[in-house]
């Protein structure tokens, strides 16, 4: 199994995550995305026209979104990350994976507006990602009240894997993570997942400062 990745691209992360995560090898290949824009040229357009990266190959299946590899990769390798069988985890899955295009979007673009010196509108950008970042705290904060620790279910999901990356990266575009407790939480409890890797600028549990608990919230991941 082929993955053309890039290795700052939080998309290509949340791939690279996921085959950790579920035991499934990788042959990593690496894009020159910046500033060589290798994506764009014609051999990988060739995979892929809408010249974006992650591309995933496995024998004649050629993906290039990544949410359909995260399925693709659950359902070959770990099947318990889809959600299980009860329709409302699975609904949530959906929903969520829905979500992850409006990080993508927008801390997505805030982050590549601040770091890579990208075309767009910063602020718009930020105030789109603490929309985005308030409608997750809250929905992690009534998830944590029933004893959950994650999105979707009673246990990770590849929704978690979806939204995770531009959320951790969120400080890269100047959006602060600080006034989101919940959300913090939650990224210590994925980064405590058995075969959890790292990329630049997301770090393993070990090498994290200890997280405050909210005050209307007194257990702990």
């Amino acid at each position: 199994m082929i993955l053309y990745d890039y290795i700052l691209s939080p998309d290509a992360y949340k791939i690279r995550l996921m085959a950790a995560l579920a035991g499934v090898k990788l042959n990593l290949r690496a894009v020159d995305v910046h500033p060589g824009r290798e994506h764009e040229s014609e051999p990988l357009r060739a995979l892929n026209p809408a010249g974006s990266i992650p591309i995933l190959i496995d024998g004649d299946l050629i993906l290039t979104e990544s949410a359909a590899m995260l399925v693709y990769l659950a359902r070959l390798a770990a099947p318990a990350w889809l959600g299980g069988n009860d329709a409302a985890d699975a609904a949530r899955v959906q929903q969520w994976l829905a979500f992850s295009r409006r990080l993508t979007d927008h801390l997505g673009g805030a982050r590549a507006t601040e770091m890579l010196v990208e075309p767009g509108d910063l602020p718009a950008l930020q105030r789109a990602s603490t929309v985005d970042l308030r409608e997750l705290e809250a929905a992690l904060t009534e998830r944590r009240i029933v004893g959950q620790s994650f999105l979707a279910a009673d246990r990770p999901t590849i929704a978690d894997i979806a939204c995770f990356p531009y959320v951790a990266l969120a400080p890269d575009g100047s959006v602060s993570l600080a006034p989101y407790p919940s959300i913090r939480l939650w990224m210590r409890a994925i980064r405590m997942l058995p075969g959890f890797i790292e990329m630049p600028g997301i770090h393993r549990l070990h090498e994290l400062k200890p997280e405050p608990v909210s005050p209307d919230m007194r257990e702990t991941v």
